[in-house]
């Protein structure tokens, strides 16, 4: 995939058949839309959990969650490649604290290891996709 991003926020993905596709909102990322897939998987997930973890690791792991999508977002809409950078390196380390929450609740057995490995491989392909836009634009 290529990938061309302009002070205009359009980016242009090549497809199969080698058609281009713009994308003029965040909603037409790949990137968004992994990371909205994730927010529903964590809020499912945690609505299980202790209730005495209602407002520790249930909240902590909502957010960082909805973090992702959001930071994604939010570069989308500034102006400046140097700007949406920094929002993109903001959901690079929201993963990472959701990575380690994740593990956090399989190690206090809230969730089973194999719902672990499930969403530590989606969360690393959504790193992937950042770290590659980070490095197209």
């Amino acid at each position: 995939m290529r990938i061309a991003y302009n002070a205009h926020h359009t980016i242009y993905t090549m497809e199969r058949h080698n058609m281009a596709r713009k994308i003029k909102t965040y909603r037409d990322l790949n990137i968004w839309n992994a990371g909205i897939e994730v927010v529903k998987d964590i809020y499912k997930l945690t609505e299980n959990f202790p209730k005495q973890e209602m407002y520790g690791l249930v909240s902590q792991m909502r957010r960082s969650a909805v973090s992702i999508p959001s930071n994604v977002a939010e570069g989308f809409r500034r102006y400046h490649n140097k700007e949406y950078k920094q929002f993109l390196y903001t959901s690079l380390g929201s993963c990472a604290e959701l990575e380690t929450q994740i593990t956090i609740a399989m190690e206090l057995k809230y969730i089973q290891k194999d719902k672990e490995n499930s969403l530590l491989e989606k969360l690393d392909h959504i790193c992937r996709m950042i770290s590659n836009l980070i490095k197209k634009l």
